[in-house]
């Protein structure tokens, strides 16, 4: 599909057609219907992103708890999305050792109870061992810029994954 198709497709098609973008959130494209057509892939991932900036503490929150935990047995998890187990099973996620796989299950078990939703990393790019290691650091975070660095990276899976539906 390409931009011009994704304009010219109705209300409901263009929220189908960018459903996957944000992890089990379709609100987010409905939110920027009004203001296509966009002159190109950069004016719609920013108009998705502003959509998310806009929509409050409570819809972020609720986006960021959308996204699977990373490293979760990729063949147990029902809820993994075709593109997060793509982009985990990019990562080699899949392929972790048991003591790869016990340090990601106690990274995330501790962030999640720090931070009261899952670690999000935009995974593309990295490999188990930075994947853990970026676990370990941003667990120092505090709250407030941890759900804002959880926002950043949900916002460049979408920006991966909206490039990978026009290209």
């Amino acid at each position: 599909m390409n931009l011009a198709q994704l304009n010219d497709l109705d209300a409901d098609d263009f929220v189908v057609a960018l459903a996957g973008i944000y992890e089990h959130s379709p609100w987010v494209p409905k939110a920027v219907l009004d203001q296509r057509p966009f002159a190109d892939s950069a004016a719609l991932a920013a108009a998705l992103a502003s959509a998310v900036a806009d929509s409050g503490a409570d819809a972020q929150l609720a986006l960021i708890r959308a996204n699977p935990e990373l490293g979760a047995r990729l063949r147990v998890r029902e809820s993994l999305t075709a593109a997060s187990s793509a982009e985990q099973q990019g990562a080699g996620l899949d392929q972790c050792s048991a003591e790869e796989y016990a340090q990601l299950q106690a990274l995330n078990s501790a962030y999640q109870l720090r931070f009261g939703f899952p670690f999000i990393l935009a995974v593309r790019g990295h490999d188990r061992q930075s994947i853990i290691a970026a676990m370990g650091e941003r667990l120092r975070n505090h709250e407030r810029a941890e759900r804002g660095e959880a926002l950043r990276q949900i916002d460049r899976i979408a920006g991966f994954r909206l490039a990978d539906l026009l290209n």
